[in-house]
């Protein structure tokens, strides 16, 4: 039974990109470039179909942001982005590779990833600023300072570069703290995305606690990062504590 949920949930998910690629492609080519309603298509689909369809249930605390800033989570798995995306208006920050991924890859360009090469300074610089540009622009942008995913129960060191462009900008932060209702279900080490999809999706549900924190704000970006560190290991430990 497992195997064969695992196998349907899988053809949805690959059904639903080539389905918001071609939707957002004819868009495109009918009403023009608009990344609003691209991004607002996204959240959308993910929230009523993708989401339900994998078995993922979120459980919410705090109240997600509707305003530009820079989103700062920890980062547990893969699907991380699109539990926030559900939620949140904006750009979430990928690794590099994942733009060449079939299908995924394609999807995320047309409705709004900026892309990073986390091991390139010269790509780190081009994604802090297009980070800071497209907070100008009034989106949210969705990143993970940790730069990896992990299984601790507090945050591995912050990457300093977000939290400059912030002091630097006035640009508010909101962490968000983020966990599974399994530890089996963090996308870690040498989990590649499909083994790891039909190991986990063939469960019936995946619970994600997701904490959104207040909005932080200042120019002195050691403190931002400071208390957003400090809020997130808080957090992690009691969204830890309501579910194991």
């Amino acid at each position: 039974m497992k195997k064969l949920r695992a196998f349907y949930r899988f053809a949805f998910f690959a059904g639903f990109l080539a389905a918001l690629i071609l939707w957002v492609s004819w868009l495109r080519l009918w009403k023009g470039v608009d990344m609003w309603r691209f991004i607002k298509i996204r959240q959308n689909w993910t929230k009523r179909y993708l989401l339900p369809a994998l078995g993922v249930r979120i459980h919410r605390k705090g109240t997600p942001p509707d305003f530009p800033c820079i989103l700062m989570s920890n980062h547990r798995s893969y699907l991380d982005p699109a539990i926030i995306c559900s939620d949140v208006l904006g750009y979430p920050v990928s690794k590099a590779e994942v733009s060449n991924w079939p299908l995924l890859g394609t999807g995320a360009k047309l409705t709004g990833v900026l892309f990073l090469k986390r091991e390139n300074p010269t790509s780190r610089k081009r994604a802090l600023s297009a980070i800071a540009e497209k907070v100008k622009e009034g989106f949210p942008v969705i990143l993970f300072p940790e730069g990896t995913t992990h299984n601790m129960p507090h945050t591995s060191p912050l990457r300093r570069g977000g939290f400059q462009i912030a002091a630097n900008n006035q640009i508010p932060i909101v962490p968000v703290a983020l966990e599974f209702g399994s530890e089996a279900d963090y996308w870690i080490g040498d989990d590649t995305f499909i083994p790891h999809f039909f190991d986990r999706f063939g469960e019936q549900f995946m619970d994600v606690y997701v904490h959104y924190g207040p909005m932080l704000q200042g120019e002195n970006a050691q403190e931002l990062q400071d208390k957003t560190q400090n809020w997130l290991d808080t957090e992690i430990l009691a969204l830890r504590k309501e579910f194991y």
